[in-house]
């Protein structure tokens, strides 16, 4: 280490020291003793002048005593160590000493002639001779100059260290960590790296030693590769390796080949390798050359192959033609198991993992084959397309294991209703599909639907009531492919599902009338969405009493440029099944409160309120923040929202709908049932659920003044009875499609709160509303009710 790099930098810095930083020291003790030494001179020479002005009468009268005193007074003088006064005569010689036995040190002596000046005139009596000390480099250093030193030797010792501390961490640390990762790969043979990051050029020169290490280390590691190829590519690779010459015959072969195949070396080598190869196989094998002329052409061939111990092996042959000297290189693996897995493969991707049935793809393929059958054999094919009813409500309220459990409780009914031939499958979800082969297919499938209606008579899971709708079609009478049958049960199946559920349906062409329908109504509806057709239209609810405005609810409309109106039921009937009422919904949202907020502004209009209806599709966790964010872009006070739901959002007791509702309800909204009486056990939702508001359905209001009297009586005593435990529940009560006077007088009279229907006001465009508001006409109009 006595040449290393922070020896050399230690000694730089300690030469620029003693070449710059010492002289200019020692030059400016040099300059404070010389300055020091005038101005002990300068001051011995005053004191001089005024001794000797004061010892001449002294000496002229040989007055030793006051000699002797001056001479005492003037060593007192801190820079005076020793005085010597003497006349000429010698008669007199008075010496004055402060100099310390101890003091070895060198005396300066100044001396001056002590004049007389009396009556004969002026004459040299003597003289006084002043002696001080010498004065070192040190000596004339004041306090503030000795302070002024120690900061600057302070600041050059603090540079000289914090240099040689950067030095140490910035040069040396990195300078090591390289000489021993250079040490390291010279002794030990291995590609060691630097351990330093940084941005300066150590951190450069570290960061390329590194990528040099690494490239060098992937150059050794490919050589070492390719050498260990190039040498023990037959021994050491684990895979079954041989080459055939010119002749096909076996030139060499690996270690792991003779272990794979039990023969020994000298029993292959120069055999035909086509004699290893199964009869069956031969020609297959031989036919790889001729299909590939090419004599550097790559081919692969799967052969059975013999083994040493009689065992036949299924393997694939890999080969590479003339290599070097006509050699081949061919590479054989085992692929029995593959094979045997092949046909597990097989099964599992057509099956379905929670049933054990076929899945789609394995329907699909047998749906083909029974198809080719049914060809062959002139008989007729039959295909149920079965969709469970009210499945979502076991996933939604008892958890999805509860679900996959009913499935196979539902299959094990079925298989074991099933016969001989018949193939049923899982098409995903909780659909399923039956195939049928018989002369008489219609008669077996219709007799088979029965059997699955059977499956349903007994609960799923201990409570859980299912049932299914049944589509069925027929080969080749309803069908001329097996897609086209497949879609036919299926169009078979929702026509059923329409038609009110739980049972079968055998398909007939009336029903791709529907389906078109339904699929141009589809396409009306995805076209209004991106054109913007559907309007919110607004008709008013009025106190019954005085028939003032007390609200408005809104009403979705479809305006087709062409068709105009479209009827709105089916359109919401569809856009639940396809789930676009979600999109619907918020847009006849946004555009009704910001039809509202216009009407607002009318004189009178500042107290009703919007009723907008929701789908239960629609109650999704951030429908909250969306209602509270469009009120506040419209400044619309939340109490003057109303919420209607109808009983199928409170009927399958969703916890996240009901967590979606409460939240509506804390920001200030009010809950409308609507369609009220029509469900099940309506009653108890007003007592679970946060309902303000309950709409009793136009069915029985049309029913109060029914010709039947009996019919009358009971919508009358329905109408009351509801009326009344809603009042006592604190609840408001609207009756829905009132279109008569005789109506309204009764309601009235059973003391219904606020009406709604033709006889009051019709559904009405907003700008056909504000007009009617606004205009000659609203002036005799009742004025606004207050919505409580």
């Amino acid at each position: 280490m006595n040449h290393s790099v922070e020896n050399r930098f230690f000694a730089i810095v300690c030469g620029a020291l003693l070449v710059f930083v010492a002289p200019l020291f020692v030059l400016f003790l040099f300059l404070s003793s010389e300055r020091a030494e005038k101005e002990i001179k300068d001051h011995i020479s005053v004191l001089l002048v005024a001794n000797a002005q004061a010892l001449a009468k002294p000496l002229w009268d040989l007055d030793e005593d006051s000699v002797t005193q001056i001479s005492a007074t003037t060593v007192a003088e801190g820079a005076i160590v020793k005085v010597n006064v003497r006349d000429l005569s010698g008669q007199l010689d008075v010496t004055q000493s402060t100099i310390p036995k101890s003091y070895k040190g060198a005396l300066e002596a100044v001396s001056r002639s002590i004049i007389y000046n009396g009556v004969d005139g002026a004459r040299n009596l003597g003289s006084i001779t002043v002696y001080y000390p010498t004065l070192g480099l040190f000596d004339g250093l004041k306090s503030e100059e000795i302070v002024f030193i120690s900061i600057f030797i302070f600041a050059v010792l603090t540079v000289f260290g914090a240099a040689l501390i950067g030095n140490r961490i910035f040069v040396i640390q990195p300078l090591m960590r390289l000489t021993h990762a250079i040490e390291a790969t010279r002794q030990l043979g291995s590609r060691h790296h630097v351990d330093w990051q940084s941005n300066d050029e150590m951190g450069r020169l570290a960061h390329s030693f590194n990528e040099m290490q690494s490239k060098l280390e992937r150059e050794e590691t490919e050589l070492k590769l390719a050498h260990r190829r190039a040498t023990d590519t037959y021994n050491l690779t684990p895979a079954m390796l041989f080459s055939l010459d010119k002749d096909d015959c076996i030139a060499a072969v690996s270690d792991y080949w003779l272990a794979a195949t039990g023969y020994a070396r000298s029993n292959v080598l120069g055999r035909k390798f086509v004699s290893l190869v199964l009869p069956e196989s031969r020609a297959k094998y031989i036919e790889r050359k001729r299909s590939h002329p090419d004599s550097a052409a790559r081919f692969d061939v799967t052969v059975k192959f013999y083994c040493q111990d009689d065992r036949v092996m299924d393997v694939l042959i890999l080969e590479t033609t003339a290599i070097q000297d006509g050699l081949s290189l061919s590479v054989m693996t085992d692929v029995t198991d593959l094979k045997q897995s092949e046909d597990r493969n097989l099964r599992q991707a057509i099956t379905d993992h929670l049933t054990g049935l076929l899945n789609r793809q394995g329907f699909e393929t047998a749906l083909d084959g029974k198809i080719n059958e049914a060809d062959k054999r002139k008989r007729e094919l039959a295909c149920l397309f079965i969709d469970l009813d009210r499945f979502k409500w076991i996933n939604d309220n008892k958890g999805h294991a509860a679900g996959d459990a009913a499935l196979r409780e539902l299959v094990a009914r079925l298989q074991a209703r099933l016969g001989p031939g018949d193939i049923a499958a899982r098409l995903g979800g909780d659909e399923f599909a039956i195939l049928l082969l018989a002369e008489n297919a219609e008669a077996k499938a219709i007799d088979m639907a029965a059997r699955i209606s059977e499956i349903f008579e007994e609960p799923f899971g201990g409570d859980a009531r299912l049932s299914a709708s049944i589509g069925i079609a027929i080969y080749p009478r309803h069908a001329a492919n097996a897609a086209e049958l497949l879609l036919k049960s299926d169009i078979a199946m929702y026509a059923k599902k329409h038609d009110g559920k739980n049972g079968a349906q055998i398909f007939d062409n009336s029903m791709l009338d529907a389906s078109r329908r339904r699929a141009e109504l589809e396409n009306h509806i995805e076209s209004g969405l991106s054109e913007d057709w559907f309007e919110a239209y607004l008709q008013p609810i009025v106190n019954i009493d005085d028939r003032s405005i007390a609200g408005f609810e809104a009403l979705m409309r479809l305006h087709h440029p062409q068709k105009g109106i479209l009827p709105p039921a089916r359109i919401i009937e569809v856009a639940e099944e396809t789930g676009s009422i979600i999109r619907i919904g918020n847009r006849i949202m946004e555009k009704a409160v910001s039809n509202f907020a216009r009407l607002s502004r009318l004189d009178g209009m500042q107290d009703t309120y919007l009723a907008i209806n929701f789908s239960p599709l629609q109650f999704e966790p951030e429908l909250p923040v969306r209602i509270a964010a469009l009120l506040s872009r419209h400044d619309i006070s939340p109490k003057r929202i109303v919420v209607e739901i109808t009983e199928a959002v409170l009927m399958d007791d969703n916890p996240e709908t009901r967590m979606v509702i409460n939240e509506i309800c804390r920001y200030g909204c009010r809950i409308a049932l609507d369609d009220f009486g029509t469900g099940y056990s309506s009653l108890s939702y007003i007592n679970r659920f946060p309902v303000d508001i309950i709409k009793i359905d136009q069915s029985f209001i049309r029913a109060i003044n029914d010709t039947a009297s009996d019919v009358s009586a009971k919508s009358r005593m329905l109408v009351e009875s509801i009326t009344t435990l809603s009042h006592k529940m604190n609840c408001t009560v609207i009756a829905e499609g009132i279109e008569t006077e005789e109506e309204c007088t009764t309601l009235r009279a059973m003391g219904l709160d606020y009406g709604q229907g033709y006889l009051f006001h019709r559904p009405q465009h907003p700008n056909d509303l504000m007009k009617t508001l606004a205009g000659p006409r609203a002036e005799g109009l009742p004025s606004v009710a207050q919505a409580s």
